[in-house]
């Protein structure tokens, strides 16, 4: 029996999970706006159901760019959820409120759940490269998550501002949230691009973040791919990333560019790089399966 992808199975959870979330949140949300003036329930209305679409199309087409609107929806629906519910009150229902918040953060999980990740980002790939996904050291996680936050407050601001008949702040606050909005989502995306890419002529490691240039190995310069050893003196290209550290050892010395402190590129000569996939034992397979495992 041919075994199960687990990326194929965690794309089908996170599309479920999707389609059940207006079912479950819906409701609280009417609750929570309920006595709302027209204007400002119809904008709350646009807004659910358009960030509700977006994201469906965005599970159903795995690609890099879907993973990054995902990235910026999933937790916006989490905290719509966890936001109706606490402004429904008794009208929203304990009950009813609980089960829109566990939806809510179901669905938020699903977006970073690690096969999805991968599902998501070898949606990208051409012919019979394979992507894998580099995981995300803290400092990028914590930078993420501010940008997020300017992100989502950019969104619904101006709509709401409008809404609530606040003409010349709701004018100026879309202006200006169409901008950060653009800024961040941009940002954000940059993360959901680091990736390592097993490709016919060799092994790519990419990740715009850490470096300005991608690092190249080819095939016949490959000597192994495997757990990284502390005394292997790797150039670490883990960014700090915790998880199981892989590196690639290589016959002859290959020039990587690294991003320093400060913003200053230096380049190195490499003979072995250690990198963090956020699913190392799939990559390992992948490595098996292309007899780079020395």
């Amino acid at each position: 029996m041919r075994d199960v992808d687990p990326s194929v199975v965690a794309r089908w959870i996170q599309r479920a999970l999707w389609v059940v979330l207006p079912l479950a949140v819906g409701p609280v949300v009417e609750a929570a706006v309920d006595g709302r003036s027209g204007p400002v329930r119809i904008a709350v209305a646009l807004l659910a159901w358009t960030g509700w679409g977006v994201g469906l199309v965005a599970t159903l087409v795995p690609r890099a760019t879907s993973l990054t609107v995902l990235r910026v929806l999933g937790p916006g629906a989490a905290a719509v959820a966890v936001a109706a519910a606490l402004l429904a009150g008794d009208d929203g229902a304990s009950a009813t409120g609980a089960v829109a918040v566990v939806a809510g953060a179901l669905a938020a999980a699903s977006v970073f759940a690690p096969a999805a990740v991968d599902s998501h980002v070898d949606g990208s790939s051409y012919g019979t490269e394979r992507r894998f996904s580099l995981r995300c050291p803290p400092v990028l996680a914590a930078l993420g998550a501010g940008t997020w936050l300017l992100v989502a407050a950019a969104v619904v601001t101006g709509p709401l501002l409008l809404a609530a008949r606040q003409w010349a702040a709701g004018a100026a606050s879309l202006a200006a949230g169409a901008i950060v909005a653009a800024l961040g989502v941009r940002s954000l995306h940059q993360l959901a691009r680091r990736w390592i890419v097993f490709v016919p002529s060799g092994v790519v490691i990419h990740d715009p973040v850490a470096r300005p240039d991608s690092v190249m190995a080819p095939r016949p310069t490959i000597v192994r791919i495997a757990p990284a050893r502390a005394d292997s003196g790797a150039l670490d290209l883990t960014v700090g990333a915790p998880g199981l550290a892989l590196e690639m050892g290589l016959r002859e010395p290959l020039p990587v560019s690294v991003r320093e402190r400060g913003g200053e590129v230096t380049t190195h000569e490499a003979e072995v790089v250690a990198f963090t996939p956020l699913r190392a034992t799939a990559v390992l397979a992948e490595v098996e399966r292309r007899h780079l495992d020395g």
